[in-house]
């Protein structure tokens, strides 16, 4: 029934020369911020009256709700999907480099700071799109090579692949929130396309060599993204940045309250990665 329904949707639209999503590719802007677009179908049961849909492939998806009865905006993620932040996490701790591949990992990431630090200097903003565009790799990487390997063998993950998957997911959410509050310029968009591209192939390998050389690599990323979120803050607080109200969908997704800022959401994601860096 969805594929029929799709399908007459994508041949509707066609007649009509509308622009439509086509196996998985946007031809029009994203829909994570739960805006509602029309498609003409023809083959309706209506007799061809417009159909509102808001779902990634142009089926209309059921209707979600908030705690209050008021109906839920958001396709990214759902209600139950939500949660409070946990601040009292230890933001100091650094896991100290011991064994030859902490000692690699640990210095592979600092190599890596020294360009960021010049190309981004104090765009917070676009640093943390840059830094949550990496970030959110390694989860689906190890979740993605652990459930190949849970497959192959025939046993269970010990839970492994969900908390992954929902690391790659809470990254990916971090991302939805700053592309809100910073407008990034093209050569910032086309570094994130390389430098995605790059490390996505880089930890892939990396994780096939060595899993424990893999993770130590991503939580002394995480340490430097507590870090860069630190001076984030710093710069919040001395009135270089504008502390702006917190965007719709990071209130939603922390369950922060009405009146929360942007200082606010910085905050919950500093924590974020501090649990991030703790797991791995």
């Amino acid at each position: 029934t969805t594929a029929g329904r799709l399908f007459s949707a994508v041949k509707g639209a066609a007649a009509e020369g509308e622009k439509f999503p086509v196996m998985g590719v946007r031809w029009r802007s994203s829909l994570t911020l739960g805006e509602k677009e029309e498609v003409n179908n023809k083959n309706s049961e209506d007799g061809g009256n417009k159909e509102v849909v808001a779902s990634y492939w142009g089926i209309k998806g059921e209707e979600v709700k908030k705690e209050d009865g008021t109906p839920w905006k958001w396709n990214c993620f759902r209600p139950w999907e939500t949660y409070q932040a946990d601040l009292t996490i230890d933001l100091k701790k650094h896991h100290v480099p011991t064994t030859f591949l902490d000692k690699l990992a640990y210095w592979t990431v600092k190599s890596l700071r020294f360009p960021t630090d010049v190309f981004f200097q104090r765009r917070y903003g676009c640093r943390a799109m840059m830094l949550e565009a990496v970030a959110a790799v390694p989860g689906m990487v190890g979740g993605m090579l652990l459930h190949c390997k849970s497959l192959r063998r025939f046993e269970h993950s010990g839970g492994w692949i969900k908390t992954l998957l929902d690391e790659a997911e809470n990254e990916r959410m971090h991302l939805m929130t700053f592309m809100e509050v910073s407008q990034p310029r093209w050569y910032e968009r086309a570094l994130v396309f390389t430098v995605q591209g790059v490390f996505f192939n880089a930890y892939f390998l990396a994780y096939l060599a060595s899993p424990k050389l893999a993770h130590r690599v991503v939580g002394y990323l995480e340490e430097e993204a507590i870090h860069s979120y630190t001076e984030f803050l710093k710069e919040l607080d001395k009135g270089t940045i504008e502390n702006v109200p917190a965007p719709a969908i990071a209130i939603d997704y922390w369950r922060l309250p009405a009146d929360s800022t942007l200082r606010d959401v910085v905050m919950v994601v500093r924590a974020d990665e501090a649990h991030h860096r703790d797991v791995n």
